[in-house]
């Protein structure tokens, strides 16, 4: 079975830093793109970032550009978030999201596989 595993989340004080990590198991992913979205208290998922196969094109939120890095390691079959320069507002529960497609696009949406996540807690 597929399983996306996230891992390195935690409490930081704003302004710190936090690198996530996503190991997928079960099937490669090395052809597809990855994502990382968010899901905030009271509020409705949230994409954050996206990555293609080859980790040459990424997407951005507009809340996150400059601050985050999306990047991968299909040797590993994982995919990473770089959080820099964090804010309260980046508080929510971060799941890592893999296209059961290949050699499609990194993009906002139709993402099939989800982990469980990781909560990110930013304190002021």
């Amino acid at each position: 079975q597929v399983q996306l595993v996230e891992s390195g989340g935690g409490l930081v004080q704003a302004g710190g830093s936090l690198r996530l990590s996503c190991a997928a198991s079960g099937r490669t992913f090395s052809s597809n793109p990855m994502a990382w979205f968010r899901q905030a208290p009271g509020k409705e998922r949230e994409f954050v970032a996206a990555i293609n196969w080859s980790g040459g094109n990424t997407v951005y939120a507009d809340s996150v550009k400059g601050r985050f890095t999306i990047s991968r390691d299909n040797a590993k079959n994982t995919v990473y978030l770089q959080m820099n320069s964090l804010k309260p507002e980046d508080t929510a529960v971060y799941y890592c999201a893999a296209d059961g497609d290949p050699w499609t696009t990194a993009r906002r949406t139709g993402y099939d596989y989800w982990g469980q996540g990781t909560q990110v807690t930013v304190s002021s």
